[in-house]
C-alpha cells in the first residue's frame, strides 16, 4: 500500500527540552495546524506537551 500524502509522518519534540521525540502520522485535512499532544517524557519523568516540528 502506497504512502499517502494526506497523512504524512510528523515528528513530535518535547517542550521540556530533553530532546525526546515521538513519530506519528496526522491528517492534513482534519488538523492543518501544528499538532500538540500531551505524552510521557521518560527523561523528564512526567507527561509534558510535545509539539510538531517541521
Amino acid at each position: 500500500m502506497a504512502r499517502s500524502e494526506s497523512r504524512p509522518l510528523v515528528t513530535l519534540r518535547s517542550t521540556a527540552g530533553t530532546g525526546q521525540t515521538y513519530v506519528t502520522r496526522k491528517s492534513r485535512r482534519n488538523s492543518p495546524d501544528r499538532l500538540v499532544l500531551r505524552k510521557y517524557d521518560p527523561a523528564a519523568g512526567e507527561h509534558v506537551l510535545f509539539r510538531e516540528e517541521r
